[in-house]
């Protein structure tokens, strides 16, 4: 009986919890199709519904990642840690609450691997050395000691990076060693000062490709 009553009062707590967290995902969902006002646009537009975006590796996947990373975004454009004309007022006019429903939905998205384009396979191979065990000479570690290994992300706190846009993941270390994004200054600014920008578009090739053989079989 007392177990009964240990369970049943466990659940009655949980209950809410449950139906406020399904309350965020469609409230998260919501914004994804139709945006908030006229200061905050459908984050499908860019992003698409499912969260894979356009392709193009101008705007970044962001189906099935970490939701405290993506809030942590939100933050940075909105305090000018990372510099965007379109998501920095976005991120601004998203109240905190709306900001954690989008993230949370996201985050429990899914979609498919789409790529338009096939790297080099010597860039790949350098990509690939860099991501499992840096380069001494240049004092750079391994990528996946913090991006974990095949780029899977150690969340919350650290993105996935397998199967991520390469052009978004070149173009952010670019923003990084020119001083461009101040987050994370101590990490990975200090660590793209170091890269090449043949390097940069190695390591992103060979983080992209990661997830490519699923995106073809899949179709």
């Amino acid at each position: 009986m007392r177990r009964f009553v240990a369970g049943l009062t466990a659940f009655l707590f949980a209950l809410p919890l449950a139906v406020r967290a399904q309350d965020s995902l469609k409230r998260g969902a919501d914004i994804a199709a139709n945006g908030v006002g006229d200061a905050v646009p459908a984050c499908s537009g860019c992003h698409m519904q499912n969260g894979i975006a356009d392709g193009s590796g101008a705007f970044p996947r962001l189906a099935g990642q970490s939701a405290w990373y993506m809030s942590r975004q939100f933050a940075d454009y909105a305090s000018g840690a990372r510099t965007s004309a379109l998501m920095g007022p976005i991120a601004k006019a998203l109240s905190a609450a709306d900001g954690a429903a989008v993230a949370a939905y996201y985050a429990n998205a899914e979609g498919p691997f789409v790529f338009n384009k096939r790297a080099d396979a010597m860039l790949v191979e350098r990509g690939r050395q860099l991501a499992r065990t840096g380069d001494q000479a240049k004092q750079l570690p391994a990528c996946n000691n913090c991006h974990g290994p095949g780029g899977i992300g150690e969340f919350p706190a650290i993105p996935y990076l397998a199967g991520q846009y390469a052009d978004y993941v070149a173009l952010q270390l670019q923003m990084w060693k020119s001083g461009a994004r101040k987050d994370s200054a101590e990490g990975m600014a200090d660590i793209a000062k170091r890269l090449s920008e043949q390097d940069m578009a190695a390591v992103a090739a060979y983080y992209q490709q990661l997830r490519e053989a699923s995106a073809q079989a899949a179709k």
